[in-house]
């Protein structure tokens, strides 16, 4: 055989094999295939542990590059604050009520939960508590109660006509005669404020103890959730612009660029991958694919409503072609073809 021959016999082989893969790439042809290489890889996660396949470092470094590392362009909070927009003005905000997202049942299920955590709701009220903040609210609400009640809500100036006026005046008079009473005044109350102080907040903490019971906060949160169950989303959200919200969300993304370099949220992640692989690494790889709900019939509905229309898309753009005659080519046109076309009868 001629070289000229040869090359021509290459050529035409090249141009049958490209029509031969393009035809086993549509329709039933396309999907039976797909069916039988899904089966066998799941034939060989049957036999395959994850610690062959990868390891707990190779899965850390996923993450350390595509979550922790990678940079990620300016325009995202812009289209994520954009969205979040489109989300609250969406027609479905005033057509879904409360109750069509989260059931009184669940509702309750989560409060029940909740009421389990009664060592930390106690911890929570101890430490507002002690807060500052509180006890100077406490110390200011204490004084400026008695402050009133003195000059005018006790007993004796509302029994009898005239006496809280004439305190009044007497107090100004008073503070003519001797400048400077009403501070000395102002400062052996809240003098004396700072002395029971301490006692208040403990009888305050320990009515707050008694009073937050699991039944009162049952009845509370409940009754909440039933006046708000009927309301629509939309009501739910009065209040809340499209440039609080956008300004929400780009607060929430520079949380996340800063959260997820911390060393905190490397050791979350270590600590899920080491366990995932201390309970899954020398299991097959079907264990772990069950206990995730991941099975051949899931894959293959996920191929049918992903692939295969992409698939079809490619093949009609001519992209499967070129790529058909970029991995064959080469193959046709080498010296061992060559060699092998020539070859005598």
């Amino acid at each position: 055989m001629s070289q000229v021959e040869t090359l021509d016999l290459a050529t035409e082989l090249l141009e049958q094999h490209v029509k031969h893969e393009l035809a086993a790439l549509k329709g039933a042809k396309l999907r039976k295939s797909l069916e039988r290489e899904v089966r066998a890889l799941f034939g060989y996660a049957g036999q395959l542990t994850l610690n062959r396949v990868c390891s707990a470092e190779q899965v850390m470094g996923v993450i350390q590059r595509l979550v922790m590392d990678m940079e990620l362009d300016a325009g995202i909070p812009e289209l994520a604050a954009e969205m979040a927009t489109e989300v609250l003005n969406a027609d479905v905000q005033e057509q879904t009520r409360l109750k069509d997202v989260l059931s009184r049942e669940q509702a309750t299920a989560f409060l029940e939960e909740a009421l389990e955590l009664k060592h930390h709701r106690e911890r929570v009220i101890s430490s507002i508590m002690a807060h500052p903040v509180y006890q100077e609210l406490v110390s200011n609400v204490v004084y400026q109660g008695l402050v009133n009640y003195l000059y005018e809500d006790n007993l004796i100036t509302k029994s009898v006509p005239g006496v809280g006026s004439v305190m009044k005046f007497g107090k100004k008079m008073a503070n003519k005669a001797v400048p400077g009473l009403d501070e000395t005044f102002e400062r052996r109350i809240k003098g004396w404020l700072s002395d029971s102080l301490p006692g208040l907040i403990s009888r305050s903490e320990a009515f707050l103890h008694k009073a937050l019971t699991d039944d009162e906060l049952r009845d509370t949160v409940m009754a909440a959730w039933v006046s708000l169950e009927d309301h629509t989303i939309a009501e739910l959200q009065e209040g809340l612009g499209d440039i609080q919200l956008q300004e929400f969300v780009v607060l929430g993304y520079e949380f996340w660029l800063s959260f997820r370099q911390t060393a905190y949220f490397e050791g979350c992640c270590r600590a899920v991958v080491e366990k995932l692989f201390e309970r899954y690494g020398d299991q097959p790889l079907t264990a772990l694919l069950e206990d995730v709900g991941v099975d051949e019939a899931m894959v293959m509905a996920e191929l049918d409503a992903f692939a295969l229309p992409i698939v079809d898309v490619l093949r009609e753009e001519g992209y499967l072609e070129e790529v058909l005659r970029r991995r064959l080519s080469p193959f046709y046109k080498s010296a061992a073809v060559k060699k092998l076309l020539a070859r005598d009868d």
